[in-house]
């Protein structure tokens, strides 16, 4: 289910704030990347999000009060209305999977031994698809999504179209970008 929203979702809006939020409900995006608030708000973002008929996901490592045990996707997929987290907490995504939100496994490209270290971990915990930053390293999406076979989404430093369209190019299936004018494309 989420492999397929994500597959008609190439642009996905990232959301740092509350007007850019307002301005996310407003965009053909059909999944929204939640990366802000607090365990007093998180609750009704995600309503909101789910009154629009969007697709709610929140970025744990970016919510106020949460810490980086399992104990926190326990508390997303209790009092909140989350479709799925966001992480890059090999701990948080299996705990995810098991309460069944969709999880995105996020990585940054700091080096060569970064693209192995991707393989070995999805192998190990199968996460609904990885979300590969700096989105722009369109060589290297290449050389990952030849090799995997889990959704990539391209996120990080996608300025303008020629990014959005390279990375998909690259074999990305989608990106996530909080540059609003994108999510409009």
């Amino acid at each position: 289910m989420f492999r397929e929203i994500l597959e008609d979702c190439p642009v996905i809006a990232a959301v740092r704030d509350e007007e850019s939020l307002k301005r996310s409900f407003q965009s053909e995006s059909r999944i929204i990347f939640v990366l802000y608030g607090d365990v007093c708000s998180i609750p009704e973002i995600t309503e909101r999000i789910k009154a629009h008929g969007k697709t709610a996901m929140i970025h744990l490592d970016m919510v106020g009060g949460l810490d980086s045990r399992e104990i926190a996707v326990d508390y997303i997929r209790r009092f909140t209305k989350a479709d799925g987290i966001i992480s890059t907490k090999t701990a948080q995504i299996r705990r995810a999977k098991e309460l069944g939100l969709y999880t995105v496994f996020r990585f940054f490209l700091l080096d060569s031994r970064s693209a192995e270290t991707i393989r070995k971990q999805c192998q190990l915990i199968c996460p609904d698809c990885m979300e590969i930053l700096p989105g722009v390293a369109t060589k290297v999406i290449a050389r990952i999504t030849k090799h995997q076979h889990i959704p990539v989404i391209a996120g990080g430093l996608i300025a303008d179209r020629e990014d959005v369209m390279a990375a998909l190019q690259a074999g990305a299936t989608s990106i996530s970008t909080t540059k609003s004018e994108l999510w409009f494309i």
